[in-house]
This record gives structure tokens, C-alpha cells and sequence, in this order.
């Protein structure tokens, strides 16, 4: 068993964005992500073997997918399903206050 919260101990800047893993099984991996002002260096685009839920819990990001015109504005509440290898990038985050994921890996 294990607890806590997504919004404990966040912190206000970071050099690079900050992983933490909650859960972990060979089949699925869950991660609260922080981000404060952080992006995808440019010309880099993820490509995962595995699917990826993310939903933004405070924040704001930028979130481009691969063949569409612009990137999608994620705000606290929502969430994106990316199947495996779905192109995407993050093109902002927000810098006024941290952005928080959860991300669910799953395959």
C-alpha cells in the first residue's frame, strides 16, 4: 500500500522538469510530472512504445500532436490519451506557476 499527494512538495522552478514515479508494475507505470517552463527541445518529437494518459492537474501546457495545425492548450482537468507511437511534443509550459501531470503509461 502506498499514499500521498500530487501536490505536496511541488516546487516553484526547476533546472529540468522532475519525474517521481507512484506506481510501478511491469505493465503500467504511473508518474506525477512537474514542469515550470520547460519544452521539448526543438526538432524533438516523443515516440513511445507504449500508450500514455496525461492529464494536467495544475498549470498550463502546450501539448502538439504530429499533423495537427497547432498545439492543444491543457489547463487543470484535462487529459489526453496517446496511443503507442503517436507523435507529440510539449511545445510550453506555463511559468507563472508549476504545471503538474499525471502521466499513466500503459501498453
Amino acid at each position: 500500500m502506498s499514499d500521498g499527494n500530487l501536490l505536496a512538495e511541488v516546487p516553484a522552478s526547476l533546472a529540468g522538469e522532475e519525474l517521481r514515479a507512484l506506481l510501478t508494475t511491469p505493465e503500467l507505470r504511473i508518474e506525477r510530472i512537474v514542469s515550470t517552463g520547460q519544452a521539448s527541445p526543438p526538432g524533438f518529437w516523443y515516440d513511445q512504445d507504449w500508450a500514455e494518459w496525461v492529464l494536467v492537474v495544475a498549470g498550463q501546457a502546450g501539448l502538439l500532436i504530429e499533423g495537427e495545425a497547432g498545439p492543444r492548450v491543457l489547463e487543470p482537468g484535462s487529459y489526453v490519451h496517446l496511443p503507442a507511437h503517436c507523435r507529440h511534443r510539449v511545445e510550453w509550459t506555463s511559468t507563472e506557476v508549476p504545471t503538474v501531470w499525471l502521466a499513466v503509461h500503459h501498453r
